[in-house]
């Protein structure tokens, strides 16, 4: 009984994993410029394989490939936003940023010239 209970809750949390990977891929092919492109890799990559590694958890009834599984949870809810900062950081001091999508530069205004990033 448990066990059935288990598979499906796995099953469900892969099938919203994969939705949620598919709106990732979707929003890199889609979206028009590096910022929105990240934002839709991160966020919804992550959860979508955060899910994905909780369906494995779910499913095999092993404490080991489990207690990886969310390990792996865990890694990639610290390292994806972490990713995300440093790729708009590293765009952004190299100036590749298209000014009719970025209507306020707040970074601009407070830094200084003679001032690193």
């Amino acid at each position: 009984m448990i066990t059935d209970i288990l598979i499906y809750a796995g099953c469900v949390f892969l099938l919203l994993g994969a939705a949620f990977s598919l709106v990732a891929a979707i929003g890199v092919l889609r979206l028009p410029d590096l910022y929105t492109r990240m934002h839709a890799a991160s966020k919804a990559g992550a959860v979508g394989g955060g899910l994905i590694l909780l369906a494995v958890a779910l499913v095999c009834f092993d404490a080991a490939v489990a207690l990886r599984a969310v390990i792996g949870v865990i890694f990639l809810l610290l390292t994806t936003p972490l990713a995300a900062h440093l790729l708009a950081r590293a765009s952004y001091r190299a100036a590749n940023q298209s000014p009719t999508n970025m209507l306020i530069d707040e970074l601009k205004s407070k830094r200084s010239p003679s001032s690193p990033a």
